[in-house]
């Protein structure tokens, strides 16, 4: 099932897309909303509202070469804020205190159930689903700072959509892609992870406990791609969709260096 988050009229919610009719079905029964919906008469959100986005720094083997570290090692563990989520087809704003700002087309993990010390095997009763990420990152200022709050916290950085695929098996072996204005420039398969999808999500639920809606990107393979103002960047997933952002200047004041 793809399960959009959608509003129509006053009212937000979850929604399956029902594609041969170009609708979505209400999933919030209270709402009484019992009939299709038809996608022109509704305004599409980002799919996912975390309490927090969990990202794996260094988790595919090949990049982990071309950042120069042993691809044994195993994921770095940063945050992203939920401030910095948008949906498809919203912008990705280029900060005015960057000079470079970089592209990784990454596999979401959204998670449906509470979880502490979720053994690997027992990941899939937690999951939502599945979905496409994009980890914006102002490579500049990562090399400038000693943490990584500021490089991949700007509102914009964490582009996920444009839904959330619930009837995905094992995401173990997915291909994952990056095209700039139509040209493929990153590629990787889930394959080449150093740590898999439901071992990430249980490595992750060691340190910190995950909610409902938390989301987890699970890294990204090699050769990031800058970003331009006018840009159109697209991450497709096999089997889990195709998330597509315009990619823009800020046009307010810069912010404080």
């Amino acid at each position: 099932m793809k399960v959009l988050r959608v509003r129509h009229g006053d009212a937000a919610f979850y929604a399956q897309l029902l594609m041969e009719q170009n609708a979505v079905r209400c999933l919030d029964k209270t709402l009484g909303l019992d009939a299709p919906i038809p996608l022109a008469e509704v305004a599409v959100l980002a799919p996912v509202t975390p309490s927090k986005v969990i990202c794996a720094a260094g988790n595919f083997r090949d990049r982990l070469r071309e950042m120069g570290r042993d691809p044994s090692d195993g994921p770095m563990l940063f945050l992203k804020p939920p401030s910095a989520v948008i949906g498809s087809g919203q912008a990705i704003v280029l900060p005015r205190a960057s000079a470079r700002v970089e592209a990784e087309c990454e596999l979401a993990l959204v998670m449906g159930r509470a979880c502490r010390n979720v053994a690997p095997a027992d990941v899939p009763k937690h999951l939502f689903g599945l979905s496409c990420a994009n980890d914006v990152t102002a490579v500049d200022l990562r090399e400038r700072d000693e943490t990584l709050g500021r490089a991949k916290g700007y509102d914009t950085f964490a582009p996920i959509g444009p839904w959330i695929e619930t009837e995905l098996g094992d995401p173990a072996s997915l291909t994952l892609r990056l095209l700039i204005n139509g040209q493929t420039v990153q590629t990787g398969s889930c394959a080449d992870m150093a740590v898999g999808p439901f071992e990430l999500v249980s490595f992750v639920s060691s340190v910190m406990t995950l909610l409902p809606g938390d989301v987890i990107l699970a890294g990204s393979p090699a050769r990031p791609c800058p970003l331009a103002p006018g840009d159109e960047a697209r991450v497709e997933i096999d089997g889990v969709g195709v998330l597509i952002n315009p990619v823009r200047a800020e046009g307010e004041a810069a912010p404080l260096q």
